[in-house]
């Protein structure tokens, strides 16, 4: 492997990167009694599609150019339309969160928010944060199988490594803010969404 591709597949890798550690940050916001072992799930399952795009891209690119064309302006819809979903139900369960605190119910613990995060809701959160890493693909099209699968591997790697970062932020923030940080979680995937859009729409 030479250092050229080592060092763009990196630099790929941290640029991708970036959505999926915001929405880390927010889960960890949403669940601050989250352990290890659920931690390393959210970020590998984050980075497995962050590895699975940028090699579905190349594939693409190589065989079938006109259809990615076509779905390409859809890319930001996506994954507007999806984490609006997943941050508006963030967003809801928080502000029911606190009513209940307020009305005298019992406040729920740091472990309760485990349950919002399903795995149905997890995929969704993996799908709109690693859809742009479809164009990667372009971007390696000159690269051989092996050299595409080994740069999508390091963009897995590292995305992987930032989102145990971020989930490890959102949880310790989590604990100082208590039951405002699924609220807070929820507007931070809102305003992702957003960002993506405007960027895929408008720039």
């Amino acid at each position: 492997m030479s250092t050229e591709l080592l060092i763009t597949s990196v630099l790929l890798g941290v640029g991708l990167a970036m959505d999926a550690f915001s929405v880390s940050v927010a889960n960890g916001l949403a669940d601050i009694g989250m352990n290890k072992g659920r931690m390393l799930s959210i970020a590998g399952t984050f980075a497995g599609f962050q590895f699975m795009m940028p090699m579905i891209g190349w594939l693409l690119v190589t065989e079938a150019a006109r259809l990615f064309q076509w779905f390409s302006p859809l890319i930001p819809w996506i994954a507007l339309v999806l984490l609006l979903i997943i941050g508006g139900g963030l967003l809801k369960d928080g502000i029911e969160e606190l009513r209940s605190s307020k009305a005298g119910d019992t406040e729920k613990d740091g472990t309760a928010g485990a349950e919002k995060l399903t795995l149905w809701a997890l995929m969704m959160q993996g799908v709109a944060t690693s859809i742009d890493a479809l164009s990667v693909g372009f971007t390696t099209a000159d690269y051989s199988s092996m050299q595409a699968f080994v740069s999508s591997l390091i963009i897995g790697a590292v995305t992987l490594c930032i989102c145990l970062a971020g989930l490890r932020i959102g949880r310790r923030l989590g604990e100082l803010l208590k039951g405002r940080a699924s609220i807070l979680g929820g507007l931070i995937l809102i305003a992702i969404g957003l960002e993506i859009w405007v960027k895929g729409v408008f720039f």
